[in-house]
């Protein structure tokens, strides 16, 4: 099976990291969804919640402060200035 490579990273710590399904996100030209497989891309985000689902867990949802999101060779980047993981 598949999987996406996630890393979401604030400036001052990498908030998570690891294998997941999907990833759902709000990007100022609207809601993007990526499954493995995607084509490569880059986007920047708007204020508000980022979702991920885990291979092996519970869906996992951060709100960052825009930033953006990259996707490459199924590996997704989440990277904003601040980033509350409300999961922690």
């Amino acid at each position: 099976m598949s999987q996406l490579t996630v890393e979401v990273v604030a400036a001052d710590r990498v908030v998570w990291e690891g294998p997941a399904s999907s990833v759902s996100a709000r990007t100022l030209d609207g809601e993007l969804g990526v499954l493995p497989g995607h084509e490569p891309m880059l986007s920047v985000l708007a204020d508000s919640d980022v979702r991920v689902q885990p291979v092996d867990g519970a869906e996992r949802t951060v709100h960052v402060d825009g930033g953006f999101l990259s996707v490459d060779h199924d590996v997704v980047r989440i990277v904003s200035e601040t980033i509350s993981d409300s999961n922690a």
